[in-house]
């Protein structure tokens, strides 16, 4: 008799991207839901990240999971230099900014608009644990 299957439930595409920035530790991540407000994507995720390096770290580490999810990059665009990196997935566009950019460009307030999506936290990780076999006792 078969299983029936188990439905994995797939995070959404922004989010894949906020815990990839979350591990490359980048600050105040920030999603905006832009659907309805703007014609070219549904999410901005916006962060910082504390230097030119960090922000390539962060743009590689979200390029590096959003290919396990099947997802390449339309365009990526300031890497080189990486005071600015927006990643363009299409429905989500991944802004990594160096505090002096995320302040002059304040994409917060260009597209304030749109509606703050809430990042849930993140799912503790549940480590299995061996069985450990204890010595018989001994007798005295």
């Amino acid at each position: 008799m078969k299983k029936p299957a188990v439905r994995k439930l797939v995070d959404p595409t922004w989010l894949t991207a906020v815990r990839a920035a979350e591990e490359k530790k980048a600050q105040d991540i920030k999603v905006l839901d832009l659907s309805g407000v703007s014609s070219f994507t549904d999410f901005f995720v916006i962060c910082t990240g504390s230097s030119s390096k960090q922000n390539q770290a962060i743009s590689d580490e979200v390029a590096f999971r959003m290919k396990k999810r099947g997802e390449m990059p339309i365009s990526v665009e300031g890497y080189k230099q990486a005071e600015w990196v927006l990643t363009d997935y299409g429905d989500v566009v991944i802004h990594s900014l160096t505090p002096k950019a995320r302040a002059y460009y304040d994409l917060e307030r260009l597209w304030r608009e749109g509606k703050s999506v809430e990042i849930p936290p993140e799912a503790p990780v549940v480590k299995k644990t061996r069985a450990v076999k204890s010595a018989p006792a001994q007798s005295v």
